[in-house]
Protein backbone atom coordinates (compact mmCIF):
# COMPACT_ATOMS: atom_id res chain seq x y z
CA UNK A 1 0.00 0.00 0.00
CA UNK A 2 1.40 3.40 -0.99
CA UNK A 3 2.20 5.89 1.74
CA UNK A 4 -0.14 8.87 1.86
CA UNK A 5 1.60 12.10 0.84
CA UNK A 6 -0.28 15.39 1.08
CA UNK A 7 0.78 19.01 0.85
CA UNK A 8 -0.19 22.46 2.00
CA UNK A 9 0.96 25.00 -0.57
CA UNK A 10 0.26 28.61 0.47
CA UNK A 11 1.09 31.66 -1.61
CA UNK A 12 3.05 34.21 0.47
CA UNK A 13 0.75 37.14 -0.30
CA UNK A 14 -0.23 38.04 3.28
CA UNK A 15 -1.31 36.59 6.60
CA UNK A 16 -2.57 33.01 6.89
CA UNK A 17 -6.33 33.18 6.30
CA UNK A 18 -8.71 31.08 8.39
CA UNK A 19 -9.79 29.20 5.24
CA UNK A 20 -6.21 28.31 4.34
CA UNK A 21 -5.52 27.36 7.94
CA UNK A 22 -8.38 24.86 7.77
CA UNK A 23 -6.95 23.45 4.53
CA UNK A 24 -3.58 22.98 6.25
CA UNK A 25 -5.26 21.40 9.29
CA UNK A 26 -7.31 18.90 7.26
CA UNK A 27 -4.25 17.81 5.27
CA UNK A 28 -2.18 17.52 8.45
CA UNK A 29 -4.89 15.50 10.25
CA UNK A 30 -5.28 13.20 7.25
CA UNK A 31 -1.52 12.60 7.06
CA UNK A 32 -1.18 11.99 10.80
CA UNK A 33 -4.25 9.73 10.91
CA UNK A 34 -2.88 7.59 8.07
CA UNK A 35 0.77 7.68 9.14
CA UNK A 36 1.55 9.62 5.99
CA UNK A 37 3.72 12.57 5.02
CA UNK A 38 2.72 16.23 5.32
CA UNK A 39 4.60 18.58 2.97
CA UNK A 40 4.85 22.37 3.18
CA UNK A 41 5.43 23.95 -0.21
CA UNK A 42 5.62 27.68 -0.90
CA UNK A 43 3.96 28.82 -4.14
CA UNK A 44 5.78 32.12 -4.65
CA UNK A 45 5.76 32.66 -8.40
CA UNK A 46 3.08 35.37 -8.33
CA UNK A 47 5.54 38.27 -8.28
CA UNK A 48 2.85 40.96 -8.38
CA UNK A 49 1.21 39.77 -5.14
CA UNK A 50 4.28 38.44 -3.34
CA UNK A 51 4.91 39.91 0.14
CA UNK A 52 8.50 39.47 1.32
CA UNK A 53 7.75 38.74 4.99
CA UNK A 54 4.60 36.68 4.38
CA UNK A 55 6.34 33.30 4.18
CA UNK A 56 7.81 33.75 7.65
CA UNK A 57 4.44 34.85 9.05
CA UNK A 58 2.67 31.84 7.55
CA UNK A 59 5.28 29.47 8.97
CA UNK A 60 4.97 31.16 12.35
CA UNK A 61 1.19 30.66 12.38
CA UNK A 62 1.45 27.00 11.31
CA UNK A 63 3.95 26.32 14.08
CA UNK A 64 1.69 28.10 16.59
CA UNK A 65 -1.15 25.80 15.50
CA UNK A 66 1.13 22.83 16.10
CA UNK A 67 1.02 21.68 12.48
CA UNK A 68 4.50 20.27 11.97
CA UNK A 69 5.60 19.21 8.49
CA UNK A 70 7.83 16.36 7.38
CA UNK A 71 9.28 18.12 4.33
CA UNK A 72 9.47 21.81 3.50
CA UNK A 73 11.63 24.83 2.72
CA UNK A 74 13.10 24.97 6.21
CA UNK A 75 13.46 21.19 6.65
CA UNK A 76 14.45 20.02 3.20
CA UNK A 77 13.59 16.54 1.97
CA UNK A 78 14.18 14.18 -0.93
CA UNK A 79 11.73 15.94 -3.26
CA UNK A 80 12.81 19.60 -3.05
CA UNK A 81 13.26 22.42 -3.64
CA UNK A 82 10.08 23.35 -1.76
CA UNK A 83 9.73 26.90 -3.09
CA UNK A 84 8.38 27.33 -6.60
CA UNK A 85 10.77 30.20 -7.26
CA UNK A 86 13.59 27.66 -6.96
CA UNK A 87 11.97 25.27 -9.44
CA UNK A 88 11.71 27.39 -12.61
CA UNK A 89 14.14 25.24 -14.61
CA UNK A 90 12.09 22.15 -13.74
CA UNK A 91 8.91 23.75 -15.11
CA UNK A 92 10.65 24.82 -18.31
CA UNK A 93 11.96 21.31 -18.83
CA UNK A 94 8.48 19.77 -18.55
CA UNK A 95 6.99 22.47 -20.77
CA UNK A 96 9.56 21.61 -23.43
CA UNK A 97 8.54 17.94 -23.21
CA UNK A 98 4.94 18.92 -23.91
CA UNK A 99 5.99 21.06 -26.88
CA UNK A 100 8.03 18.19 -28.31
CA UNK A 101 5.09 15.79 -27.92
CA UNK A 102 2.76 18.26 -29.66
CA UNK A 103 0.68 18.79 -26.51
CA UNK A 104 1.85 22.41 -26.15
CA UNK A 105 2.89 25.18 -28.50
CA UNK A 106 4.40 28.65 -28.51
CA UNK A 107 1.93 31.52 -28.44
CA UNK A 108 2.96 35.02 -29.55
CA UNK A 109 -0.33 36.79 -28.93
CA UNK A 110 -0.16 40.11 -27.12
CA UNK A 111 -2.47 40.93 -24.19
CA UNK A 112 -4.27 43.43 -26.44
CA UNK A 113 -4.91 40.81 -29.12
CA UNK A 114 -6.17 38.33 -26.54
CA UNK A 115 -8.53 40.88 -25.03
CA UNK A 116 -9.88 41.85 -28.45
CA UNK A 117 -10.57 38.18 -29.21
CA UNK A 118 -12.26 37.75 -25.83
CA UNK A 119 -14.55 40.74 -26.39
CA UNK A 120 -15.47 39.47 -29.86
CA UNK A 121 -16.51 36.08 -28.45
CA UNK A 122 -18.53 37.70 -25.70
CA UNK A 123 -20.30 39.91 -28.22
CA UNK A 124 -21.30 36.85 -30.25
CA UNK A 125 -22.57 35.00 -27.18
CA UNK A 126 -19.69 32.55 -27.02
CA UNK A 127 -17.78 31.45 -23.91
CA UNK A 128 -14.40 33.19 -24.16
CA UNK A 129 -11.46 30.89 -24.81
CA UNK A 130 -8.32 30.99 -26.89
CA UNK A 131 -9.07 30.84 -30.61
CA UNK A 132 -5.98 28.77 -31.49
CA UNK A 133 -4.45 31.30 -33.86
CA UNK A 134 -0.87 30.33 -32.86
CA UNK A 135 -1.46 26.57 -32.95
CA UNK A 136 -0.16 26.04 -36.49
CA UNK A 137 2.34 28.87 -36.95
CA UNK A 138 5.08 28.23 -39.46
CA UNK A 139 8.76 28.72 -38.61
CA UNK A 140 8.72 31.83 -40.77
CA UNK A 141 5.77 33.31 -38.84
CA UNK A 142 7.45 32.58 -35.51
CA UNK A 143 10.67 34.25 -36.65
CA UNK A 144 8.69 37.29 -37.78
CA UNK A 145 7.02 37.62 -34.38
CA UNK A 146 10.34 37.25 -32.60
CA UNK A 147 11.87 39.88 -34.86
CA UNK A 148 9.11 42.23 -33.62
CA UNK A 149 10.38 41.59 -30.10
CA UNK A 150 7.54 39.33 -29.05
CA UNK A 151 8.44 36.77 -26.40
CA UNK A 152 6.28 33.65 -26.60
CA UNK A 153 4.36 31.98 -23.84
CA UNK A 154 3.76 28.22 -23.93
CA UNK A 155 0.14 27.19 -24.31
CA UNK A 156 -1.21 23.72 -23.50
CA UNK A 157 -3.13 22.06 -26.30
CA UNK A 158 -6.45 20.55 -25.25
CA UNK A 159 -8.12 17.95 -27.44
CA UNK A 160 -11.73 18.69 -26.53
CA UNK A 161 -12.34 15.44 -24.67
CA UNK A 162 -14.53 15.54 -21.53
CA UNK A 163 -12.78 15.41 -18.15
CA UNK A 164 -14.18 13.47 -15.21
CA UNK A 165 -13.05 14.20 -11.64
CA UNK A 166 -13.75 11.44 -9.12
CA UNK A 167 -13.79 13.72 -6.12
CA UNK A 168 -13.41 12.21 -2.66
CA UNK A 169 -15.93 14.67 -1.23
CA UNK A 170 -18.20 15.71 -4.10
CA UNK A 171 -18.32 12.44 -6.02
CA UNK A 172 -18.09 12.35 -9.80
CA UNK A 173 -17.88 15.77 -11.43
CA UNK A 174 -17.77 16.08 -15.24
CA UNK A 175 -16.41 18.93 -17.34
CA UNK A 176 -16.99 19.52 -21.03
CA UNK A 177 -13.59 19.46 -22.70
CA UNK A 178 -14.71 21.78 -25.47
CA UNK A 179 -15.24 24.61 -22.98
CA UNK A 180 -11.75 24.50 -21.51
CA UNK A 181 -9.73 25.88 -24.41
CA UNK A 182 -5.97 25.94 -24.81
CA UNK A 183 -4.41 27.57 -21.76
CA UNK A 184 -1.03 29.05 -20.87
CA UNK A 185 1.34 26.87 -18.85
CA UNK A 186 4.48 29.02 -19.16
CA UNK A 187 4.32 32.79 -19.29
CA UNK A 188 6.39 34.87 -21.68
CA UNK A 189 8.74 35.85 -18.83
CA UNK A 190 9.49 32.19 -18.12
CA UNK A 191 7.33 31.82 -15.02
CA UNK A 192 5.05 28.82 -14.77
CA UNK A 193 1.31 29.36 -14.56
CA UNK A 194 -0.41 28.07 -11.41
CA UNK A 195 -2.13 25.06 -12.99
CA UNK A 196 1.11 23.87 -14.55
CA UNK A 197 3.44 24.47 -11.59
CA UNK A 198 1.26 22.62 -9.08
CA UNK A 199 0.98 19.58 -11.35
CA UNK A 200 4.74 19.37 -11.87
CA UNK A 201 5.34 19.88 -8.14
CA UNK A 202 2.81 17.21 -7.18
CA UNK A 203 4.26 14.78 -9.73
CA UNK A 204 7.81 15.26 -8.51
CA UNK A 205 6.85 15.23 -4.83
CA UNK A 206 4.75 12.08 -5.36
CA UNK A 207 1.66 13.66 -3.82
CA UNK A 208 -1.10 11.04 -3.51
CA UNK A 209 -4.02 13.19 -2.31
CA UNK A 210 -4.92 16.84 -2.85
CA UNK A 211 -7.36 18.26 -0.29
CA UNK A 212 -8.24 21.89 -0.98
CA UNK A 213 -11.12 24.36 -1.12
CA UNK A 214 -13.91 23.92 -3.63
CA UNK A 215 -12.89 27.18 -5.30
CA UNK A 216 -10.09 25.11 -6.87
CA UNK A 217 -12.50 22.60 -8.43
CA UNK A 218 -12.62 24.55 -11.69
CA UNK A 219 -8.81 24.25 -11.96
CA UNK A 220 -8.89 20.47 -11.65
CA UNK A 221 -9.79 19.51 -15.26
CA UNK A 222 -6.84 21.51 -16.62
CA UNK A 223 -4.55 19.85 -14.13
CA UNK A 224 -5.82 16.38 -14.96
CA UNK A 225 -5.21 17.06 -18.66
CA UNK A 226 -1.59 17.95 -17.91
CA UNK A 227 -1.12 14.76 -15.87
CA UNK A 228 -2.50 12.71 -18.73
CA UNK A 229 -0.40 14.47 -21.37
CA UNK A 230 2.75 13.77 -19.35
CA UNK A 231 1.77 10.13 -18.77
CA UNK A 232 1.15 10.32 -15.01
CA UNK A 233 -1.84 9.28 -12.94
CA UNK A 234 -3.33 12.25 -11.09
CA UNK A 235 -3.64 12.17 -7.30
CA UNK A 236 -7.01 11.73 -5.62
CA UNK A 237 -8.71 15.09 -5.30
CA UNK A 238 -11.03 16.22 -2.53
CA UNK A 239 -12.59 19.68 -2.66
CA UNK A 240 -13.77 20.99 0.71
CA UNK A 241 -16.76 23.28 1.24
CA UNK A 242 -16.28 27.02 1.53
CA UNK A 243 -16.33 28.84 4.86
CA UNK A 244 -19.04 31.49 4.92
CA UNK A 245 -19.95 34.30 7.26
CA UNK A 246 -23.25 34.33 9.19
CA UNK A 247 -24.88 36.07 6.21
CA UNK A 248 -23.86 33.09 4.02
CA UNK A 249 -21.45 35.13 1.91
CA UNK A 250 -17.78 34.23 1.59
CA UNK A 251 -15.90 34.87 4.84
CA UNK A 252 -14.22 38.26 4.69
CA UNK A 253 -13.05 41.12 6.91
CA UNK A 254 -16.55 42.52 7.20
CA UNK A 255 -17.40 39.43 9.28
CA UNK A 256 -14.57 40.18 11.73
CA UNK A 257 -11.05 38.79 12.02
CA UNK A 258 -10.14 36.39 9.21
CA UNK A 259 -6.43 35.76 9.83
CA UNK A 260 -4.92 33.28 12.27
CA UNK A 261 -2.61 35.94 13.71
CA UNK A 262 -5.64 38.08 14.69
CA UNK A 263 -6.93 35.29 16.90
CA UNK A 264 -3.47 34.51 18.25
CA UNK A 265 -2.98 38.15 19.23
CA UNK A 266 -6.34 38.24 21.04
CA UNK A 267 -5.38 35.26 23.16
CA UNK A 268 -7.16 32.35 21.55
CA UNK A 269 -5.52 29.00 22.26
CA UNK A 270 -4.19 26.99 19.29
CA UNK A 271 -5.94 23.81 20.41
CA UNK A 272 -9.26 25.68 20.44
CA UNK A 273 -8.66 27.15 16.98
CA UNK A 274 -7.77 23.70 15.62
CA UNK A 275 -10.79 22.10 17.27
CA UNK A 276 -13.13 24.76 15.94
CA UNK A 277 -11.69 24.76 12.40
CA UNK A 278 -11.92 20.97 12.28
CA UNK A 279 -15.67 21.23 12.80
CA UNK A 280 -16.06 23.66 9.89
CA UNK A 281 -16.97 21.12 7.24
CA UNK A 282 -16.16 17.92 9.15
CA UNK A 283 -17.92 16.10 11.96
CA UNK A 284 -16.85 13.52 14.49
CA UNK A 285 -18.50 10.09 14.10
CA UNK A 286 -19.78 10.27 17.69
CA UNK A 287 -20.79 13.95 17.34
CA UNK A 288 -18.33 15.13 19.99
CA UNK A 289 -17.48 18.83 19.83
CA UNK A 290 -14.58 19.17 22.26
CA UNK A 291 -11.81 17.28 20.48
CA UNK A 292 -8.20 17.76 21.59
CA UNK A 293 -5.50 17.17 19.00
CA UNK A 294 -5.02 13.46 19.79
CA UNK A 295 -8.73 12.79 19.33
CA UNK A 296 -8.86 14.79 16.10
CA UNK A 297 -6.02 12.71 14.65
CA UNK A 298 -7.67 9.50 15.78
CA UNK A 299 -11.12 10.31 14.38
CA UNK A 300 -10.37 12.32 11.23
CA UNK A 301 -11.34 10.68 7.94
CA UNK A 302 -11.99 12.29 4.57
CA UNK A 303 -15.36 10.55 4.14
CA UNK A 304 -16.79 12.69 6.97
CA UNK A 305 -16.01 15.98 5.23
CA UNK A 306 -19.28 17.64 4.25
CA UNK A 307 -20.24 18.99 0.84
CA UNK A 308 -22.21 21.82 2.44
CA UNK A 309 -20.74 25.23 3.16
CA UNK A 310 -19.57 25.83 6.73
CA UNK A 311 -20.71 28.90 8.69
CA UNK A 312 -18.12 30.68 10.83
CA UNK A 313 -19.74 31.39 14.19
CA UNK A 314 -17.73 33.65 16.54
CA UNK A 315 -20.06 32.86 19.43
CA UNK A 316 -19.33 29.15 19.18
CA UNK A 317 -15.60 29.79 18.79
CA UNK A 318 -15.65 31.92 21.96
CA UNK A 319 -17.53 29.19 23.82
CA UNK A 320 -15.04 26.57 22.69
CA UNK A 321 -12.00 28.72 23.47
CA UNK A 322 -13.43 29.52 26.91
CA UNK A 323 -13.77 25.80 27.53
CA UNK A 324 -10.11 25.22 26.68
CA UNK A 325 -9.05 28.16 28.88
CA UNK A 326 -10.98 26.73 31.83
CA UNK A 327 -9.38 23.31 31.38
CA UNK A 328 -5.82 24.59 30.82
CA UNK A 329 -3.18 24.58 33.55
CA UNK A 330 -3.14 27.78 35.58
CA UNK A 331 0.58 28.44 35.14
CA UNK A 332 0.26 28.27 31.34
CA UNK A 333 -2.75 30.61 31.22
CA UNK A 334 -0.99 33.02 33.58
CA UNK A 335 2.11 33.14 31.36
CA UNK A 336 -0.07 33.76 28.32
CA UNK A 337 -1.91 36.57 30.11
CA UNK A 338 1.27 38.44 31.05
CA UNK A 339 1.77 40.21 27.66
CA UNK A 340 -1.77 41.61 27.82
CA UNK A 341 -1.24 42.87 31.37
CA UNK A 342 2.07 44.45 30.39
CA UNK A 343 0.56 46.13 27.35
CA UNK A 344 -2.16 47.62 29.55
CA UNK A 345 0.47 48.95 31.93
CA UNK A 346 -0.57 46.76 34.86
CA UNK A 347 2.82 45.02 34.93
CA UNK A 348 6.32 46.35 34.44
CA UNK A 349 7.98 45.34 31.19
CA UNK A 350 10.81 43.47 32.88
CA UNK A 351 10.74 39.78 33.73
CA UNK A 352 8.10 38.74 36.27
CA UNK A 353 9.70 37.44 39.48
CA UNK A 354 8.70 34.06 40.97
CA UNK A 355 7.02 35.88 43.89
CA UNK A 356 5.01 38.09 41.54
CA UNK A 357 4.15 35.02 39.48
CA UNK A 358 2.45 33.45 42.51
CA UNK A 359 0.34 36.58 42.97
CA UNK A 360 -0.48 36.67 39.26
CA UNK A 361 -1.63 33.07 39.37
CA UNK A 362 -4.06 33.97 42.16
CA UNK A 363 -5.39 36.85 40.08
CA UNK A 364 -5.72 34.82 36.87
CA UNK A 365 -7.32 31.92 38.76
CA UNK A 366 -10.08 34.25 39.91
CA UNK A 367 -11.04 35.20 36.33
CA UNK A 368 -10.01 32.06 34.40
CA UNK A 369 -13.56 30.74 34.15
CA UNK A 370 -14.88 34.06 32.87
CA UNK A 371 -12.60 34.50 29.84
CA UNK A 372 -13.59 33.64 26.29
CA UNK A 373 -10.17 34.79 25.08
CA UNK A 374 -7.14 35.94 27.05
CA UNK A 375 -7.17 39.60 25.99
CA UNK A 376 -10.21 39.93 28.26
CA UNK A 377 -7.95 39.53 31.29
CA UNK A 378 -7.23 43.27 31.41
CA UNK A 379 -10.91 44.11 31.88
CA UNK A 380 -11.74 41.21 34.15
CA UNK A 381 -8.67 41.50 36.37
CA UNK A 382 -8.29 45.27 36.22
CA UNK A 383 -9.82 45.56 39.71
CA UNK A 384 -6.64 44.05 41.17
CA UNK A 385 -4.31 46.57 39.56
CA UNK A 386 -6.18 49.88 39.46
CA UNK A 387 -5.36 52.29 42.26
CA UNK A 388 -8.50 54.44 42.08
CA UNK A 389 -12.11 53.36 41.93
CA UNK A 390 -14.12 54.83 39.08
CA UNK A 391 -17.86 54.31 39.42
CA UNK A 392 -19.70 53.18 36.31
CA UNK A 393 -23.27 54.33 35.61
CA UNK A 394 -24.90 51.18 37.04
CA UNK A 395 -22.92 51.53 40.27
CA UNK A 396 -24.01 55.13 40.69
CA UNK A 397 -27.66 54.05 40.54
CA UNK A 398 -27.07 51.60 43.39
CA UNK A 399 -25.58 54.34 45.53
CA UNK A 400 -28.86 56.24 45.46
CA UNK A 401 -30.26 53.99 48.24
CA UNK A 402 -29.65 54.23 51.98
CA UNK A 403 -29.45 50.42 52.24
CA UNK A 404 -26.48 50.28 49.86
CA UNK A 405 -24.72 53.15 51.60
CA UNK A 406 -25.17 51.46 54.99
CA UNK A 407 -23.58 48.24 53.61
CA UNK A 408 -20.54 50.18 52.35
CA UNK A 409 -20.19 52.00 55.68
CA UNK A 410 -20.40 48.65 57.49
CA UNK A 411 -17.73 47.23 55.17
CA UNK A 412 -15.46 50.13 56.06
CA UNK A 413 -15.97 49.46 59.77
CA UNK A 414 -15.39 45.69 59.43
CA UNK A 415 -12.16 46.20 57.47
CA UNK A 416 -10.86 48.76 59.95
CA UNK A 417 -11.51 46.55 62.98
CA UNK A 418 -10.69 43.11 61.55
CA UNK A 419 -8.07 41.06 63.34
CA UNK A 420 -5.01 40.02 61.28
CA UNK A 421 -6.16 36.37 61.12
CA UNK A 422 -9.57 37.48 59.83
CA UNK A 423 -8.20 39.47 56.89
CA UNK A 424 -7.41 36.36 54.85
CA UNK A 425 -10.94 35.02 55.25
CA UNK A 426 -13.19 36.95 52.87
CA UNK A 427 -16.24 34.91 53.84
CA UNK A 428 -15.87 35.98 57.48
CA UNK A 429 -15.47 39.63 56.51
CA UNK A 430 -18.64 39.54 54.39
CA UNK A 431 -20.47 37.75 57.20
CA UNK A 432 -19.45 40.61 59.50
CA UNK A 433 -21.04 43.15 57.15
CA UNK A 434 -24.20 41.07 56.94
CA UNK A 435 -24.42 40.90 60.74
CA UNK A 436 -24.14 44.69 61.02
CA UNK A 437 -26.71 45.52 58.31
CA UNK A 438 -29.08 42.57 58.19
CA UNK A 439 -28.83 42.64 54.39
CA UNK A 440 -28.40 39.50 52.30
CA UNK A 441 -28.27 38.39 48.69
CA UNK A 442 -27.84 41.05 46.04
CA UNK A 443 -28.51 43.90 48.49
CA UNK A 444 -25.47 42.75 50.47
CA UNK A 445 -23.07 41.65 47.74
CA UNK A 446 -23.63 44.37 45.15
CA UNK A 447 -22.78 47.35 47.38
CA UNK A 448 -19.66 45.50 48.61
CA UNK A 449 -18.61 44.85 45.00
CA UNK A 450 -19.21 48.49 44.05
CA UNK A 451 -17.22 49.69 47.07
CA UNK A 452 -14.25 47.49 46.12
CA UNK A 453 -14.31 47.82 42.32
CA UNK A 454 -16.65 50.59 41.19
CA UNK A 455 -18.41 48.04 38.97
CA UNK A 456 -21.38 45.70 39.23
CA UNK A 457 -19.57 42.69 37.75
CA UNK A 458 -16.18 41.11 38.25
CA UNK A 459 -14.27 38.42 40.12
CA UNK A 460 -15.55 36.75 43.29
CA UNK A 461 -15.65 39.13 46.25
CA UNK A 462 -13.67 36.68 48.38
CA UNK A 463 -10.84 36.77 45.83
CA UNK A 464 -10.86 40.57 45.70
CA UNK A 465 -10.70 40.91 49.50
CA UNK A 466 -7.91 38.36 49.72
CA UNK A 467 -5.75 39.54 46.82
CA UNK A 468 -6.21 43.33 47.05
CA UNK A 469 -5.60 43.35 50.82
CA UNK A 470 -7.05 45.43 53.66
CA UNK A 471 -5.15 48.67 53.10
CA UNK A 472 -6.03 48.97 49.41
CA UNK A 473 -9.59 47.78 50.03
CA UNK A 474 -10.02 50.44 52.74
CA UNK A 475 -8.66 53.10 50.41
CA UNK A 476 -11.18 52.09 47.75
CA UNK A 477 -14.10 52.05 50.17
CA UNK A 478 -13.19 55.56 51.35
CA UNK A 479 -13.00 56.77 47.75
CA UNK A 480 -16.49 55.43 47.04
CA UNK A 481 -17.92 56.90 50.22
CA UNK A 482 -16.50 60.28 49.26
CA UNK A 483 -18.23 60.08 45.88
CA UNK A 484 -21.71 59.36 47.24
CA UNK A 485 -23.92 62.40 46.53
CA UNK A 486 -26.16 63.83 49.26
CA UNK A 487 -29.55 62.14 49.31
CA UNK A 488 -32.79 63.77 50.38
CA UNK A 489 -33.71 60.81 52.51
CA UNK A 490 -30.33 60.49 54.26
CA UNK A 491 -31.93 61.61 57.51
Amino acid sequence: MERIRVRFAPSPTGYLHIGNARTALFNWLFARHCGGCFILRIEDTDIDRHVAEAEGLIIQDLKWMGLDWDEGPDKGGSYGPYRQSDRLDIYRSYAQKLVESDRAYYCYCTPEELEASRQKMLASGQTPQYDGRCLHLSDEQRRAFEKEGRRPSVRFRTLGDPVVVNDLIRGEVSFEGATIGDFIILRSDGRAAYNFAVVIDDIQMEVTHVLRGEDHLSNTPRQILIYQALGFNPPQFGHMPMILGPDRTRLSKRHGATSVVSYREKGYLPEAINNYLALLGWSSPDEEEILPQEKLIQKFTVDRISRSAAIFDHTKLNWMNGNYIREAKLDRITRLCIPFLKEKGYLAQEEVSPEDMLSLEQIVASVQTKMSYLAQVTDLAGVYFEKDVSLDSESQVWLETLEAISVIQALHEVLENALPEELSDGHKLIAGVQKKTGQKGKKLYMPIRIALTGKTTGPELVSILSIVGRDRCLSRVRQVLSQIPPLKNHD
